[in-house]
């Protein structure tokens, strides 16, 4: 009894510790995932880097509407390494529906793609991902990439840079390095600015970086 108290009120402070630094309006979408896996390694991502939540855009209905039946599937409990437990999850039955919900919410999108023609595209250190103070990020499925509606409806298209003979990542690696990088500058400015009230200066600045827990 007293280990189950104790073990309470150790996640209890470190979900006190980790709250400064999470990103606020900063979510993942995945678009229609080939392998349920795949979701679950996202989900570790964005729950280790501090973005807000993710969502799954799934065209094929293969997700139950119940995310807690998906939470306790193994497959993505596993590779999420049970951060599924502590991840905002929403499902959408498709793109359109997906960009209509963001957009009624005021977010931006932007996509990432290592090839888009026709539409504004730069190098992920190129980016401010400041600018907007509500910011989706988009990915890809690990056949197909980024649907071209979603780029339709997008704001630009991010692209990692590449030097190898191999120019693509899988949905985990290329998540991971984008929203590090979108993390890592949101997180920066928020520490010293609201995003609210004008974007007023903080009078103390926030942590942006936080000990290791024991």
């Amino acid at each position: 009894m007293e280990e189950a108290a104790q073990s309470k009120r150790s996640v209890r402070a470190r979900a006190d510790a980790i709250k400064p630094f999470r990103c606020k309006n900063l979510i993942a979408v995945i678009e229609n995932p080939t392998d349920v896996k795949n979701i679950g390694t996202v989900i570790r991502n964005v729950n280790a880097l501090g973005v807000e939540k993710v969502y799954v855009v799934d065209s094929r209905g293969s997700l139950p509407d119940d995310w807690q039946e998906l939470r306790d599937a193994k497959a993505v409990s596993k590779t999420s390494v049970s951060a599924v437990k502590w991840t905002f999850v929403k499902r959408f039955d498709s793109t359109d529906a997906c960009f209509d919900y963001l957009e009624s919410k005021k977010f931006t999108s932007i996509v990432t793609s290592p090839h888009v023609k026709g539409k504004t595209s730069i190098y992920l250190d190129e980016g401010d991902y400041t600018v907007h103070h509500k910011l989706a990020v988009w990915f890809g499925s690990e056949a197909v990439g980024i649907s071209d509606r979603a780029v339709e409806r997008s704001e630009m298209c991010v692209s990692i840079p590449m030097f190898g003979m191999i120019e693509s990542l899988n949905l985990g690696t290329s998540s991971g390095i984008v929203l590090y990088e979108v993390a890592k500058q949101r997180r920066e400015y928020q520490s010293k600015y609201r995003w609210r009230d004008q974007r007023g200066e903080r009078p103390i600045p926030l942590p942006t970086v936080m000990l290791p827990s024991d």
